[in-house]
């Protein structure tokens, strides 16, 4: 595995910060509380402002209540809908089997979790200083909205600081369990409900700063294809492969005679195509690339301009080639990944129109699941190519603007994360107390309450379990 520069100085920045956490812990090892496997740091930091808030707000602490609350119930349901909907896929679609491949069902989130796990066509890069800082703003976000409702009911803080699982840190704000039990269940739900609504505030409003930083900071380069224009027709209607003469052929028969040569000249009467994408399941239809300028000259890369107009979209390559004729040379801007470079090529006929021009391209038909990843995202990193709706973004600083921008991205994704997880309705999480007492207020009862949500939790752990086992199994057959 070989490290770029910035990966160097980043690992360098984590062993860094290890060894002065571990010294830190070390000299103040008789000033920590301990919480199961976390170590506790307690202060007073902030407390002073979480108070002024709580109570100079009420008004809008209180409208937002409601809101906090609703919220709460929709990311509760959206989670278990989240979980049932990840068996189903992971338990029965093949497709979707296949695009996650070996990667683990569970994973870590630390830092270059998508390496070490096999994550890396489904995240970018997650350096330990996108870690630290994402992190950060997560669990203080999340904690000072628990405290600002802390004090909107009177409910006392005993202590604010900071949380230690070996070097990696979160926030804390300790709250008087006595005060909470007093509390109003309605009112205890809200101080439960107003974290995971910090993190998606905030998860949305850096959404809003991602997408200005990317309109700002990328420029359209060119439109991407992965592919060749293509018809799909029966295999019988085949009349020829390479120099073969045949008639009404089977997959066999077609196989046989191509081996392992996919782009062969094959004939549909006096139709001529350049070579096989590929045949139907059963059997019976054949993909066949058109005979087009595309596929005969092997381009590939993205296209930038058409005689020195700028092509910046589907759109604007259709309405360039609409000015020119079958027959004619034009020369292409052609971006390789690494340089711009021009490629003459003579246009073709479309093959649905003979009196347009043709180059013969596919644009990117993506996974289901990686075209929503993709548009909800705006852009995937991929072997550095930045891509949305077949258009290939170039960063206009090097360096700079990808870093800024998987920073924004990591701060998005995490606060999201963290507010829909934070939400189940079991173990430590808020949304485990804020079921339970759901559950109270409506039937009155601790131990029916107590009950169902100890059966509760228990199936999500057989969830968990039975995901890992069928990971387990499928690497070992």
């Amino acid at each position: 595995m070989i490290l770029t520069t910035f990966e160097v100085f980043d690992i360098i920045l984590l062993v860094i910060f290890t060894i002065l956490v571990s010294w830190f812990l070390w000299k103040n090892r008789n000033k920590l509380g301990k919480e199961g496997i976390l170590f506790l740091y307690r202060t007073e930091w902030g407390m002073k402002l979480i108070d002024n808030i709580g109570k100079k707000y009420k008004k809008l602490l209180d409208v937002l209540r409601y809101v906090i609350i609703i919220t709460g119930y929709i990311l509760m349901v959206g989670i278990i809908y989240l979980i049932i909907k990840t068996l189903k896929e992971y338990f029965w679609n093949q497709a979707f089997i296949e695009v996650i491949g070996n990667s683990p069902p569970i994973a870590l989130v630390i830092p270059y979790f998508p390496r070490i796990f096999g994550y890396e066509n489904f995240f970018p890069p997650f350096y330990f200083i996108y870690f630290i800082l994402a992190i950060a703003i997560v669990a203080a976000v999340h904690e000072f909205a628990h405290g600002v409702y802390m004090r909107r009911y009177n409910i006392k803080i005993k202590s604010t600081g900071i949380a230690f699982l070996g070097p990696i840190l979160g926030a804390f704000v300790e709250q008087d369990e006595k005060d909470m039990k007093k509390a109003k269940k309605i009112d205890q739900m809200t101080i439960l409900g107003a974290g995971v609504f910090a993190n998606i505030a905030i998860g949305i409003l850096f959404f809003i700063i991602l997408t200005l930083f990317f309109s700002l900071s990328f420029t359209q380069l060119g439109v991407v294809f992965n592919d060749y224009s293509y018809k799909v027709t029966s295999i019988s209607s085949i009349t020829s492969i390479g120099n073969v003469s045949v008639d009404n052929p089977n997959l066999e028969q077609v196989v046989e005679i191509v081996g392992n040569n996919s782009l062969i000249n094959i004939k549909i009467g006096d139709e001529s195509y350049s070579g096989i994408k590929g045949f139907s399941k059963d059997g019976q239809s054949i993909g066949l690339y058109y005979d087009a300028p595309a596929i005969n000259t092997r381009l590939s890369g993205v296209i930038t301009s058409i005689n020195d107009v700028k092509i910046d979209s589907i759109e604007t390559l259709s309405q360039e080639l609409l000015k020119y004729s079958p027959g004619e040379k034009v020369v292409l801007g052609i971006f390789d990944y690494k340089d711009v470079h021009n490629q003459d090529i003579v246009l073709g006929e479309d093959p649905g129109n003979k009196d347009k021009a043709f180059i013969g391209i596919a644009t990117i038909s993506q996974n289901k699941y990686v075209r929503y990843y993709n548009h909800f995202f705006l852009a995937i990193h991929k072997n550095n190519l930045y891509i949305f709706d077949n258009v290939y973004y170039s960063p206009k600083i090097q360096g700079v603007s990808e870093f800024i921008y998987y920073l924004f991205w990591w701060i998005v994704l995490l606060n999201l994360l963290v507010g829909i997880f934070n939400m189940l309705p079991a173990g430590i999480f808020d949304g485990g107390r804020f079921f339970y007492l759901t559950i109270v207020g409506i039937t009155k009862s601790e131990k029916v309450a107590k009950r169902t949500f100890s059966i509760i939790t228990y199936l999500l752990l057989l969830v968990l379990f039975l995901i890992i086992a069928v990971w387990i199994f499928r690497l070992l057959i």
